[in-house]
C-alpha cells in the first residue's frame, strides 16, 4: 500500500535543498509529491470524518485551540492520551501506511547517522495527530512531552505554507530559527531538539497548489508515544 500511495520524492524544487537548521532537525523539501500528496489529503479527510473526527480542542484554561484536529492510534488531550475520542467513541487506529511512511522518514532523513539520533534506529510510531489551519489559525510555542519515548517526531505538511518557529529546548523566548515549510515537505525533529519549543507563527494563505482541492493547511505529526498497550 505504501508504494501506491507515496512515491520517492525525487529531488527538492524550486532549487529548495535539504537543510538541517538545529542539531538533531531536518528538512526535505518537497519530500512528497503532488500525487502523494493529493492521496493523503483524501486519506486524512476520511480520518476526520465522525466518530472521533476533527474537533476544537480545548484548553485547562478555558481558551480553545485555533486549530482543529484528529488523533490517531491514541487520543491527544491537554495534556496526555487516552483510548476514547472527544464524542465518547474509541479512537480510531494507527494507520500502517503512517507508520511505514514515517519510519522511511527518519529513515532518509538521518542516513549514516540514525544510530546516532535516540529513538531513531529502532522507531516504532504508533500515534499521530492530524491539525488543519484554516485561514488565520496558528499554535503557540510548545514542546511535545506527553510521550514516554524520546524518538523523533516526524512532521509533513500540506496545502498552504507556514512560518514554524523551532526554539530552544528551555523556554518560549530566542534563540529559534523560522522556517517556511510548504505543501510536501518533510520535517524530522529528534536527538538534541526532540523538545524544543515549537509552533506555527502564521500560515501562508493562498499558496497551495489548486489541484489538491484543499482550503488551508493540514499538518500530520506522527511519533512514538512509548505508552505500550
Amino acid at each position: 500500500m505504501q508504494g501506491e500511495l507515496f512515491s520517492d520524492p525525487g529531488g527538492f524544487p524550486g532549487g529548495r535543498d535539504r537543510s538541517e537548521p538545529a542539531p538533531g532537525a531536518v528538512l526535505l523539501p518537497g519530500w512528497l509529491d503532488l500525487d502523494a500528496q493529493r492521496r493523503l489529503v483524501g486519506a486524512c479527510r476520511e480520518w476526520a470524518r465522525p466518530p472521533a473526527g476533527l474537533h476544537a480542542v480545548r484548553m485547562p484554561t478555558g481558551g480553545t485551540m485555533s486549530v482543529r484536529m484528529v488523533s490517531l492510534g491514541l487520543h491527544w488531550y491537554p495534556y496526555g492520551y487516552r483510548r476514547v475520542a472527544e464524542d465518547g467513541a474509541p479512537v480510531k487506529p494507527f494507520p500502517s501506511l503512517l507508520g511505514d511512511l514515517a519510519r522511511r522518514a527518519v529513515a532518509e532523513a538521518y542516513g549514516a547517522a540514525v544510530g546516532e539520533i535516540a529513538g531513531a534506529a529502532t522507531y516504532a510510531p504508533d500515534i499521530a495527530i492530524v491539525n488543519h489551519y484554516a485561514h488565520g489559525a496558528k499554535m503557540g510555542l510548545h514542546q511535545d512531552r506527553d510521550e514516554r519515548a524520546d524518538a523523533p517526531v516526524v512532521s509533513l505538511s500540506l496545502g498552504d505554507g507556514c512560518v514554524f518557529r523551532l526554539g530552544n529546548t528551555e523556554t518560549r523566548t530566542r534563540p529559534w530559527t523560522d522556517l517556511e515549510l510548504r505543501s510536501g515537505d518533510l520535517l524530522v525533529f529528534g536527538g538534541p531538539v526532540r523538545f524544543a519549543y515549537h509552533g506555527v507563527v502564521r500560515t501562508l494563505p493562498g499558496t497551495a497548489d489548486p489541484a489538491l482541492g484543499l482550503t488551508g493547511r493540514l499538518n500530520i505529526t506522527v511519533r512514538e508515544s512509548g505508552l505500550g498497550e
